[in-house]
């Protein structure tokens, strides 16, 4: 196969993107129904489930699923059941990628992932010095061959060829793969599904389709998928598409994909479970004998059942009584966490409980918006955050353990910084910012804002802050939105807020005028002194990019982005730009990545307050489930479910 194929035969995988702020502050619905504090149901602690005599498996949803369609951007219940039905490609199970219908993980020290040179010569398509597909000509700057940062960057003279990086990726699916009515499943099918996800009629991000030159089947069992010249990508394991019937499918457009009872809500897998029925709220599925773990004895029941029960004691009441033998996680069980872990205590029922990747931030207006035309004191509000020792100081005065301890049952830690602590690329030697108000007034002391008054309970004042003007009363308004969780948070941080001097007046905004589109709306128009918010990682990648300079929103752009407080460093945005273009057995890869936590922690453009927790509960007698938040679903490994004897010690 040649190095360069031409445009039209471009193929090519759609791979999991960074999930940005903007999908992530999109209205929740656990916003407005955020659960209190305490429980009011009660079980019947008397009732002991009995299994009956089949093998069957029933599990609670929270919602039901929007779609059976991969491609039709699935919710989380979907996802859940789409679990049973297909199994893979891969897994993430703590940050590590699994494969589960490829005979491995591609990897460069295998030898089925490479880079090599390859010769661009004018009019060849390309990844330019910047990051995006371009056409070669006079003038464009790209990266030579070995160059993974802009600052390598060269210009193409319009007639010398120059040699590029191009990555090659070669997978092999398992021996033996079969469809739930027998036929094989082929290389062929994932190339098809490929097909369908780069239609435009197909939902979703085209990213991976724009900087792939081709994606194809070289026999009936392995799939070669070719970079564009240019796209170093760290994530190259991933460009795998998983494969669907074309023979079944075939018969309909992508568009007709979408809604189609063949692919929306009976479609063909090759996982543990094939779909019978959908009836209302109860999927019914049975096992598939076609099912490539069989002979392993999976999966365990010969019948699964999905019921869909939105209330929480409803779930509670039907788990207790038998009728459910796992309680998903999309069931908001938030407010009976306390009774979970007493009734587990019990040996009544196993609960689990998780974070989740979605962190609330507590983000600074660094530079608003009204900042953008240049900073003028009395028109535009003092400029409170310029300053990192501010920032640092408003971190040393918030009681984040205490929102822990309080409002999320002391389940998860204090993050200190954008990723888990959990992550393989995490780094220990961060700055930390543990409660300490001792430590925050005194860096407020050496910046000049005084405690005029002797009284700590009463906002400070400026006195020789630069930009701010002497007097200025140091009180900002911590704007958020109306959940319930979201207004125990303020309460508590700015209560400890205040005990520093710094004066909060607390705004909670309706969720669809909190995350309205800029420049009016106050999060994506930059119009706030602090705002509190989510944002969810969901990619195996450190998100070091949602606080770069081109991601400030901003006219230009049309007020898309993820650095929503305008932070500007350019040695940030050089370490993220280097280690997102290096491959992971690359030093930069880990020292860059490394490098920008050390830099966020030390700018402090945004407070990560706490991950937002997960739970579920299960029979006493159930095993092998538990929560993972780098996993899809938490289903992921449902053929491995089992309750009953061979789960008790």
């Amino acid at each position: 196969m040649p190095a360069m194929k031409s445009l039209s035969q471009k193929i090519v995988v759609l791979i999991l993107l960074l999930s940005f702020v903007i999908s992530a502050c999109q209205p929740r619905g656990d916003e407005t129904t955020a659960p209190p504090i305490a429980s009011t149901w009660t079980p019947n602690p008397a009732f002991t489930p009995t299994p009956g005599p089949a093998r069957i498996l029933n599990v609670c949803l929270g919602e039901a699923p929007n779609t059976l369609y991969p491609l039709g951007v699935p919710n989380a219940a979907a996802r859940s059941v789409l679990a049973a039905i297909y199994d893979g490609p891969f897994d993430v199970v703590k940050y590590e990628y699994q494969a589960v219908i490829l005979e491995k993980m591609p990897s460069r020290a295998d030898g089925d992932a490479q880079v090599n040179p390859v010769q661009v010569a004018a009019g060849d398509t390309v990844l330019d010095a910047d990051g995006n597909p371009t056409l070669v000509e006079a003038g464009t700057r790209v990266r030579p061959s070995g160059c993974r940062s802009g600052d390598c960057a060269v210009a193409f003279d319009g007639q010398t060829p120059i040699l590029m990086d191009q990555m090659f990726v070669e997978f092999k699916l398992k021996p033996g793969l079969l469809w739930s009515d027998g036929t094989p499943v082929t290389a062929e099918d994932s190339v098809y599904a490929y097909n369908l996800a780069k239609d435009e009629e197909t939902p979703g991000s085209k990213y991976i389709f724009d900087r792939t030159q081709s994606y194809e089947a070289a026999d009936e069992s392995t799939i070669q998928w070719w970079g564009m010249p240019g796209f170093v990508d760290p994530t190259f394991y991933t460009n795998f598409w998983m494969p669907l019937p074309q023979r079944i499918w075939d018969q309909f457009s992508a568009a007709e994909l979408q809604t189609a009872d063949l692919s929306s809500r009976q479609p063909m897998g090759f996982g543990p479970y094939v779909m019978k029925e959908w009836s209302g709220d109860t999927l019914h599925l049975v096992k598939n004998p076609y099912y490539f773990r069989t002979t392993e004895g999976l999966p365990k029941f010969d019948e699964l059942f999905f019921r869909v029960v939105p209330n929480a004691d409803a779930a509670m009441s039907a788990l207790i009584e038998g009728r459910c033998d796992l309680i998903d996680s999309t069931v908001a069980l938030d407010a009976h966490v306390s009774l979970l872990s007493e009734m587990d205590n019990k040996g009544q029922l196993q609960a689990y409980f998780g974070e989740t990747p979605t962190i609330e931030w507590l983000t600074f207006g660094i530079i608003p918006s009204s900042y953008d035309n240049g900073y003028t004191a009395g028109l535009d509000r003092p400029d409170f955050f310029s300053d990192a020792r501010t920032r640092q100081a408003v971190a040393y005065c918030l009681d984040r353990q205490k929102v822990v301890e309080t409002v999320l049952y002391n389940l998860v830690p204090v993050p200190d910084t954008y990723i888990s602590a959990e992550h393989p690329l995490h780094t220990t030697s961060l700055k930390a910012y543990s409660y300490d108000p001792a430590a925050g007034m005194q860096l407020l002391d050496n910046i000049g804002w005084r405690d005029h008054d002797n009284d700590p309970l009463t906002p400070r004042h400026a006195q020789g802050v630069d930009r701010v003007q002497n007097g200025t009363e140091l009180t900002f308004t911590y704007l958020t939105t109306q959940a319930t969780q979201r207004r125990q948070v303020a309460d508590i941080l700015a209560q400890s807020l205040r005990e520093c001097g710094i004066g909060v007046n607390v705004v909670h905004v309706p969720q669809l005028d909190f995350y309205a589109e800029g420049p009016a709306g106050p999060l994506f128009g930059r119009n706030f002194d602090v705002a509190v918010y989510a944002m969810a990682t969901l990619t195996a990648q450190p998100p070091c990019a949602r606080f770069t300079i081109p991601e400030i929103p901003t006219a230009e752009n049309n007020w898309v982005g993820t650095n929503l407080g305008g932070y500007k460093n350019p040695s940030f945005d050089a370490a993220c730009s280097t280690a997102r273009l290096s491959l992971p057995d690359e030093n930069a890869y880990v020292e860059d990545f490394h490098n920008t936590q050390t830099i966020f922690t030390q700018d402090l453009p945004a407070i990560p307050l706490y991950n937002r927790i997960e739970t579920a509960a299960a029979r006493f007698d159930f095993c092998n489930f538990s929560l993972d938040p780098t996993a899809a679903t938490d289903l992921y490994a449902i053929e491995t479910f089992d309750y009953g004897a061979a789960c008790l010690p």
